[in-house]
């Protein structure tokens, strides 16, 4: 398991655009993502999960992967919360 924690730099936080693309990201990976955000923790399989969490810009987040490519995984999540996620 690997878990890194990130804070949100984009000023609108995580809305739609984002979400989607971070669902899409992780569907390229065989492990189980998760998202922490104070006490709510939700997969990231569904936006509705994402946008639940209510993640504004300066918020800080832990990601959680688990699983058999968790390393690859976590590296491509890094790279989208550390520079695509202010471009969205």
């Amino acid at each position: 398991m690997i878990s890194k924690d990130y804070i949100i730099m984009a000023p609108q936080g995580i809305h739609a655009r984002p979400a989607t693309t971070l669902i899409r990201l992780t569907k390229n990976f065989k492990s189980a993502v998760s998202l922490k955000c104070g006490d709510k923790v939700v997969r990231l399989n569904s936006m509705l999960n994402i946008l639940s969490m209510t993640i504004k810009g300066g918020d800080t987040i832990s990601v959680i992967v688990e699983g058999e490519d968790e390393a690859d995984a976590a590296d491509a999540i890094g790279l989208f919360f550390t520079e695509q996620l202010r471009e969205l």
